[in-house]
């Protein structure tokens, strides 16, 4: 069988026009909760239509997604021929940030301040002094049933801010934060309790039962550098995975069974109900090859997946981070990771790197140093419950887990490009061989 037998012409969106929707998408993806329902909206608008896990599943499109917990969602379209095997792409749209506490609101000498929670691996001292807003779900009740709703606030509500010099002159020398005292923000100058109430009002006039509101960055993503290479934005992590991949998946021509997987709670585990340890892809997978009459072992034995997750830049003032020989530079290319906790393995790495360069796909491999620790990847998570041919990628980034975070704009664009042509290529394996068409 002869590799490569038709061109993949992967043209549809230029650079400029990518990062300008790329920029929109992080700006309406402020939380877990948020995204989701932009990935549904864009989906919707491109036809797909809502499957629901408690109800029984009939195919009489080709394209559907699934949403779990308002939170993590799945979409996979149906080629006209069906195919035994799965082209799979997984990421995480949740991102570090500060989790309300219930009823934390209180008063503190003339400050309304709210207790909060760290979600995920903060970089502290990168929120303070920064505006905060609000998103997240809250649940309401009408005529004695519970629903959900999506909030946003959008505008610039809390802030966490500094001791000044000062106050404490050994700032510049260790500055040891401590969550519960030093990243608690305010929210206003008031001896009213009740503000807090009239806070929610605002944008929800409902009877408020419970919430999962989380606080971000508003500062708006923009490109910096003498060439406008480089994007400064909150969520960078993961939300450039998110977006590529959704895009791709969007993009691309439907010569699989193309599935987009999107996880939430990756910064805290994954082990909950629609995380990445959760059954919620393979339950899906089971269901649409039961659906379509294939056989889910088979089909996984012939699957691939691509786990897409960001990793470290060498940074500019710190080499002595970055491993002696394997070193993710800004502007590269997106990342082949591979490490010990990663999945990717020298097959799977070989069957992505003969795409790329079949299509002049720029890409790097990266480790990292064996002394400083490492986490957990995606698809290393799921695997637990799928067990297929899996390679951990990504762009690589500087300030991960600050509020605002650093990349390439070219990294990105050149990971979309490589998670098109995935999605347009058909994997075929025979025995312990593979071919790539």
């Amino acid at each position: 069988m002869n590799n490569f037998k038709k061109n993949i012409h992967i043209n549809n969106m230029n650079n400029e026009k990518f990062n300008d929707n790329l920029i929109n998408f992080i700006k309406d993806s402020s939380c877990s909760f948020t995204c989701v329902k932009k990935i549904k909206d864009m989906l919707i608008k491109n036809g797909f239509i809502e499957l629901f896990e408690n109800n029984i599943w009939n195919f009489n499109s080709n394209k559907f997604f699934i949403v779990r917990n308002d939170a993590s969602i799945i979409a996979f379209i149906i080629p006209k021929i069906i195919v035994n095997s799965f082209s799979i792409i997984t990421t995480h749209l949740d991102t570090p940030s500060l989790l309300l506490k219930p009823n934390g609101a209180y008063i503190k000498d003339n400050y309304l301040k709210y207790n909060v929670m760290p979600y995920g691996g903060l970089l502290n001292y990168g929120w303070l002094d920064h505006p905060l807003s609000l998103s997240g779900r809250i649940i309401i009740k009408k005529n004695n049933i519970l629903e959900t709703k999506i909030i946003d606030f959008k505008k610039p509500m809390l802030i966490i801010p500094s001791v000044a010099i000062h106050q404490n002159d050994t700032a510049n020398i260790n500055l040891d934060l401590n969550m519960q005292t030093d990243m608690q923000p305010i929210l206003s100058l008031t001896k009213n309790l009740k503000t807090w109430n009239d806070i929610l009002k605002e944008t929800i006039k409902e009877d408020i039962i419970d919430y999962d509101l989380f606080a971000y960055n508003t500062t708006n993503p923009t490109n910096i550098g003498i060439n406008k290479e480089l994007l400064i934005s909150p969520r960078i992590d993961n939300l450039t995975s998110v977006y590529s991949s959704l895009m791709a998946f969007l993009d691309s021509k439907d010569n699989n069974i193309k599935v987009f997987c999107s996880f939430n709670n990756e910064e805290i585990g994954s082990l909950t109900e629609e995380g990445a340890d959760s059954n919620f892809l393979i339950d899906t997978l089971k269901r649409v090859s039961s659906t379509l009459k294939i056989d889910i072992a088979t089909a996984l034995a012939n699957s691939f997946i691509i786990s897409s997750d960001n990793t470290q830049a060498i940074h500019p003032n710190h080499k002595e981070y970055a491993d002696d020989t394997a070193i993710s530079y800004l502007g590269n290319g997106f990342t082949i990771i591979k490490e010990l906790s990663s999945t990717t393995n020298a097959l799977s790495s070989s069957i992505i790197k003969t795409i790329c360069k079949k299509h002049k796909i720029k890409y790097q491999d990266s480790t990292a140093k064996n002394d400083i620790a490492k986490g957990s990847t995606l698809s290393g998570i799921s695997l637990r419950h799928v067990s297929v041919l899996s390679i951990d990628v990504g762009i690589s980034q500087l300030a991960m887990h600050s509020s605002l975070e650093v990349c390439s704009t070219k990294d990105i664009y050149e990971l979309y490009k490589m998670m098109k042509a995935f999605y347009e290529t058909k994997i075929v394996r025979n025995k312990t061989k593979y071919s790539i068409e």
